[in-house]
């Protein structure tokens, strides 16, 4: 059994789904230049543009659509239009206004956990986007503290925790990503349980098992629960 203080819940594909309309705006702009190359190709090279900005952009929806941009450059040597420019907005645009639909069971897992343990929401992205969700997720109310991180890493992590005075071993990390949620906590003392999503942003995979006494994984947001 883990014995935390502190309960921290990644947002996106956590609480709520978020991978599968970033899926849909990808489909969307490969669609606009399949004159140009396949979908497969496109993709990557979304990918590469996202992973390179990262250290001016950050991440979330106005840094994934900058790098769009910046592929269509890349797809038509600089001879894009205007209009294929603004169709790329466009897209980004409809990303910023999608509902939130919540994961199922998660209102009931936070009515249960609220007042026996603090909780936080710890994410990244966009900052004002976060907060939108939040707010339209009507789950605002159960959470202690909100933090929109620029990334997630051991430093980050660190700081949060220097800022909120929480040693990490009263803390535990539960979301999606291996990568950004489980991993760094587990490297800083904490606690990290990680509920797989059906898709999975290819820059936060890992190609190997986590062995840990701090770590587990279960297949749903109820099943937390029973580990606590």
């Amino acid at each position: 059994m883990m014995k935390p203080k502190i309960i921290a819940f990644d947002a996106d594909d956590t609480l709520w789904h978020n991978e599968p309309y970033f899926d849909e705006a990808q489909e969307k702009f490969c669609a606009l230049f399949d004159n140009y190359a396949s979908h497969q190709v496109i993709l990557q090279m979304i990918l590469n543009h996202q992973v390179k900005n990262l250290p001016l952009y950050g991440f979330g929806i106005k840094a994934f659509t900058l790098s769009m941009v910046e592929t269509a450059l890349e797809l038509t040597q600089n001879q894009i239009s205007g209009n294929a420019i603004e169709k790329i907005l466009k897209i980004g645009k409809e990303l910023l206004e999608k509902p939130v639909e919540l994961l199922p069971n998660v209102e009931a897992v936070l009515q249960e956990l609220k007042g026996k343990y603090r909780l936080i929401v710890a994410t990244k992205g966009d900052l004002k986007d976060q907060h939108r969700k939040l707010h339209d997720s009507g789950l605002g109310h159960y959470f202690h503290h909100i933090e929109v991180m620029s990334d997630k890493t051991e430093v980050d992590y660190s700081k949060m925790l220097g800022r909120l005075d929480i040693p990490p071993s009263d803390f535990m990390m539960i979301g999606n990503s291996l990568k950004s949620d489980v991993l760094p906590v587990l490297n800083i003392g904490g606690w990290g349980v990680h509920i797989p999503y059906h898709t999975t942003w290819a820059y936060e995979r890992i190609d190997f098992e986590i062995e840990h006494e701090n770590f587990k994984a279960v297949a749903t947001i109820k099943e937390v629960l029973n580990i606590l």
